[in-house]
């Protein structure tokens, strides 16, 4: 089980070339990645940028984006619009070890083993998960075999799919970038499930899979040789998230997922459980409104909802 002093933010400069692996927060109270959680980022759209574009360019998923800019169009946002790009996240509350898959936020947080003498990181991409009817299962497996330029051997089942739609799959496809799985593909403890490339990278943020997880082509190209045979992975489905950064308490809403929804009355619900857990079991006296905000919009944009007062010594005596 994760206490209050295992949830952390990770924040980020929006730069050109989006980074993806951030040094781990060590203490609760501090931010190690010196950004300000109260400046919110921006890119200026080029004439023949889509959202999509812009996504991929920083790293982020469609879902993110999309949630993140609400009024922009998806595909003609315009030259010089301004496209919020979401510059802090919270570390779903999991054992801080190999790879925690969080379906919701359709995000991987992968968490290397730390080298001596090198400061410990944390690395994060995009996802796409399994669609509606076919799920993405939750629980904690392994990669349990690594392969690269795989060929891949469509199940029964996704072939009579396609027929049904009239397209008529082969028995086996080649390795290559043609290939569903793209060049790399990390084979998980559960049966028929990978985390692997893609073919359709625009594809990467959405429910669009059969179950496994997909990636763009440039993410798991890095994550590939990092990660071990026998990597622990922890699959979750964590909508809110709730932590401290520099004694302020933040919540985390994403949209439930399809099928899995609840009502706002559940969902506060879950929110003050949240809070009083990171709270050591005390609800504190917390700003509603941004709470009541964060819950209806359920952006994925981290929002203050306590700050923690210290007397000082002078004080205390008085």
């Amino acid at each position: 089980m994760i206490t209050k002093t295992a949830i952390f933010f990770l924040l980020f400069s929006c730069n050109a070339v989006f980074a993806s692996s951030f040094l781990y927060p060590e203490n609760a109270d501090d931010i190690l990645i010196k950004d300000s959680i109260e400046e919110a980022h921006y890119t200026l759209a080029e004439q023949k940028d889509t959202l999509l574009d812009i996504a991929r360019k920083f790293d982020l998923g469609q879902n993110e984006i999309l949630l993140a800019n609400p009024t922009v169009d998806r595909w003609l946002p315009g030259e010089n619009t301004r496209v919020r790009i979401p510059n802090s996240r919270l570390l779903p509350d999991t054992p801080h070890e190999g790879i925690v898959l969080n379906l919701p936020e359709y995000r991987l947080y992968y968490y290397p083993e730390r080298r001596k003498g090198q400061p410990r990181t944390v690395i994060t991409h995009p996802i796409s998960i399994g669609r509606v009817d076919w799920d993405t299962p939750l629980g904690k497996t392994q990669i349990i075999a690594k392969k690269e330029n795989p060929t891949w051997t469509p199940p029964k089942s996704i072939k009579e799919e396609h027929a049904e739609q009239g397209e008529i799959l082969p028995d086996v496809f080649p390795a290559g970038p043609d290939n569903p799985l793209g060049l790399f593909a990390l084979r998980l403890g559960v049966p028929g499930y990978l985390i692997h490339s893609t073919n359709k990278p625009y594809g990467v943020g959405m429910r669009v899979s059969h179950g496994c997880i997909r990636m763009y082509p440039e993410d798991i190209e890095k994550l590939f040789p990092q990660v071990k045979t026998g990597t622990s992975v922890y699959i979750v489905n964590q909508p809110i998230k709730v932590g401290w950064s520099d004694n302020q308490l933040y919540i985390e809403v994403h949209p439930e997922l399809e099928g899995k929804d609840i009502g706002y009355d559940d969902r506060l619900n879950v929110a003050l459980d949240l809070i009083e857990k990171a709270n050591d079991g005390l609800l504190p006296v917390i700003d509603g409104m941004a709470l009541k905000q964060a819950l209806e919009q359920s952006n994925g944009i981290p929002v203050a909802i306590f700050k923690r007062e210290f007397l000082s010594l002078g004080e205390k005596d008085q």
